[in-house]
């Protein structure tokens, strides 16, 4: 299957692997500090005391970007853990509609998702909420970044679930054939 909006989900990917070399960058440089404080103090020297304030509360707000942003994209190239061993040996006529029950289920819990981060966001922004760390960095900036990469991984469903009403309607039996070779693409 292709999908149209690849390139919207190949850069929520890319935004989850800034995210990750932010991460990594992050903590290697406090890990450097920390090893010129003890090499200073090894050789009879003061410490510089030099530290990047807030390393946890910025990595853990990165690895929800991390995480979120990849969505669309895992979904579309097959990467999340599905089981199939029951609707794999089912025909392609009665699978095809397994596949629609399920995208129409996880698109409605989706938008029911996206929606209550959206609110979170606009609530967080209307009364200045910060975090309660080190940093206190406003909320509404993780939450909107959840929000929209939820709204990404909404899209994505959508699609499929378009692709799988259009072949359930004009050829049921080639359904199984479509996805054979999409899977063999991520192995």
């Amino acid at each position: 299957m292709t999908f149209k909006f690849d390139k919207l989900y190949r850069l929520g990917a890319w935004g989850a692997a800034a995210c990750m070399v932010a991460i990594c960058a992050l903590i290697a440089l406090q890990v450097t500090f920390r090893l010129i404080d003890a090499l200073l103090i090894s050789v009879g020297l003061g410490r510089l005391g030099l530290s990047i304030t807030g390393v946890s509360e910025m990595a853990a707000y990165l690895l929800v970007g991390a995480t979120f942003l990849g969505l669309a994209y895992t979904f579309v190239h097959h990467a999340h853990i599905r089981v199939t061993l029951l609707i794999s040996r089912l025909p392609s006529a009665i699978r095809v509609w397994f596949e629609v029950f399920g995208l129409i289920v996880a698109l409605a819990i989706g938008l029911l998702l996206g929606y209550g981060l959206i609110e979170l966001a606009r609530e967080s922004l209307q009364y200045n909420d910060v975090s309660s760390g080190f940093l206190s960095i406003p909320l509404w900036i993780p939450q909107t970044v959840l929000a929209t990469s939820v709204g990404l991984l909404c899209l994505a469903l959508a699609e499929a679930l378009f692709m799988a009403l259009r072949i359930a309607a004009r050829d049921p039996s080639s359904f199984r054939e479509a996805t054979a070779i999409d899977d063999s693409e991520t192995h």
